[in-house]
């Protein structure tokens, strides 16, 4: 078979496997016949979560605009799922990768990493998230010419990756027929591109954040608003409701859906689906669509705060 036939019959890279992810219809208890809750399946992309669209769309922009060229290294902070993402990326171009992380990250986000080859940092666990974007915006100061930053908390590039693509696979997917889609806050880049767009092909298409219930929680890839450093792309007037959801309501219907759909998700995915099936219960009919980020095999390790070496 000839290099062209080949590259006819399959992907040049496995990069242009990023996206185009599943949209499975959901089950869940308490939820009227008129209603349907349809589940988004992120974890399907090859980095295991959305965040591979993310980190794509970061690389081509940096590359476009000549922010990254070869020699630098990208560097960012990541609670995990946009580190690996980054690491894929960053690996199939040929790049370096630093990725500045909680202790707290699970074990086996930082073994995927690792094995697309990124160097790794870790800051203290009960700092969080924020405690590493602090560390990582340290280091580009003291040598900004070595870095190429992705800066996935203030980089438009983020909500476009979702306003390229996660939006009009939703809109088309659904057959137009969506009414609510709902997603939780990290950097906030899904809600704010997804949601545009779905806005601006319907208007009647209500945009439903979701976020902790507190400050402190057990909801990995999720993000308090109210006590944490708030991305810069995150803009309030790009949801019509936020629903704030606790870790143990999270944690019961993550047990739920696996249950009665036999998906295996995350635990920032269940809190998605624990809000949608509160705006199911206010309707009477209507096509809901959950963004489930990444699968739950990322949160069977043992303790993620042991020492790292």
């Amino acid at each position: 078979m000839s290099a062209a036939a080949a590259t006819s019959a399959g992907l040049a890279s496995i990069l242009e496997a990023i996206g185009r992810t599943p949209l499975v219809r959901l089950r869940l208890e308490g939820v009227r016949e008129g209603v349907e809750i349809w589940g988004k399946c992120e974890w399907f992309n090859p980095g295991g979560s959305v965040t591979d669209r993310t980190a794509l769309s970061i690389v081509l922009e940096g590359e476009r605009t000549g922010a990254l060229r070869p020699g630098k290294a990208i560097v960012d902070s990541s609670s995990g799922n946009t580190a690996v993402g980054l690491a894929l990326v960053g690996r199939a171009k040929g790049y370096g990768v630093e990725l500045v992380m909680p202790e707290s990250v699970s074990d086996e986000r930082a073994r995927l990493c690792r094995a697309y080859g990124a160097r790794l940092v870790f800051t203290d666990a009960f700092s969080g998230s924020d405690g590493a974007l602090l560390r990582v915006r340290e280091r580009v100061a003291a040598e900004p010419q070595r870095y190429f930053y992705a800066d996935q908390y203030r980089n438009p590039a983020n909500p476009l990756a979702h306003y390229r693509t996660t939006g009009p696979e939703i809109w088309e997917q659904s057959g137009g027929r969506i009414t609510h889609f709902v997603a939780g806050l990290g950097t906030s880049g899904t809600v704010t591109g997804a949601g545009r767009y779905l806005r601006e092909r319907s208007r009647r298409v209500q945009i439903v954040a979701v976020e902790p219930d507190s400050g402190f929680h057990g909801l990995e890839g999720l993000k308090h608003m109210p006590t944490a450093v708030v991305p810069e792309i995150y803009d309030p007037g790009s949801h019509d409701e936020k629903i704030a959801v606790s870790t143990e309501d999270a944690y019961e219907t993550w047990c739920e859906a696996l249950g009665s759909n036999g998906i295996f998700v995350g635990h920032s995915a269940a809190a998605a689906l624990w809000a949608a099936r509160q705006v199911a219960r206010g309707l009477r009919q209507g096509v809901i669509v959950v963004l489930l980020p990444d699968g739950g095999e990322r949160y069977l390790g043992g303790d993620a705060t042991q020492e790292r070496r």
